[in-house]
């Protein structure tokens, strides 16, 4: 059997190409921003999975508003990077309202991340229903202890042996009642004591 070779998906090296250099654009602007080392790193991260939550819930059908909401939010974010660095913006001598919008990402991508993640119909916290008590079983009257002779024990003894070797089960009061010929008080005392 011939195996197929692996094709090229030109589409996913599109969006693969596009994606490095959107990615790039944000690294760049947050660094000229001021935010230097790994931290210059995280925005484009931030920004993308931000996106990509927004994208996944506006997929999911749940609470479209807040997936559209917060895609909006993100492809902003991402789209101004991408223009800011195309000579546009000075990256040498950034204006401080640019500064300040790359300073409060984080704590706008934290909330976007959040509510994605914990809101909608999915998430909602159902109201606790209080349980109704159960009901306390009330103890059964004490009977009073019925006298049964040894001898009559003894016979019930042999009467349930026998009926174990017959059936391979113990003998129950109902049963030992009509083979005694006794009243059930008398049926269960004498089974309680076997």
């Amino acid at each position: 059997m011939a195996r197929s070779r692996p094709r090229i998906d030109a589409v996913l090296i599109q969006a693969f190409i596009a994606a490095a250099l959107s990615f790039a654009h944000l690294h760049d602007l947050a660094a000229a921003a001021g935010q230097d080392g790994w931290k210059a790193w995280a925005y484009p991260v931030s920004v993308d999975l931000l996106l990509v939550a927004a994208w996944r819930r506006l997929r999911s059908g749940q609470d479209r508003a807040a997936g559209w909401c917060w895609f909006v939010i993100t492809l902003a974010a991402s789209l101004g990077a991408n223009v800011a660095t195309a000579g546009l913006l000075d990256l040498d001598d950034v204006p401080a309202w640019l500064r300040i919008t790359v300073a409060g990402w984080p704590a706008v991508a934290f909330l976007g991340g959040t509510l994605l993640a914990h809101s909608g119909p999915a998430a909602e916290p159902k109201p606790v229903r209080e349980r109704e008590p159960e009901p306390v079983p009330t103890p059964e009257p004490a009977r009073p202890a019925v006298p049964v002779p040894a001898a009559l024990v003894e016979h019930a003894r042999k009467v349930a042996a026998d009926h174990r070797n017959r059936t391979g089960t113990p003998i129950d009061a109902p049963t030992l009642r009509a083979r005694l010929g006794v009243p059930a008080p008398m049926a269960e005392a004498i089974t309680a004591r076997l």
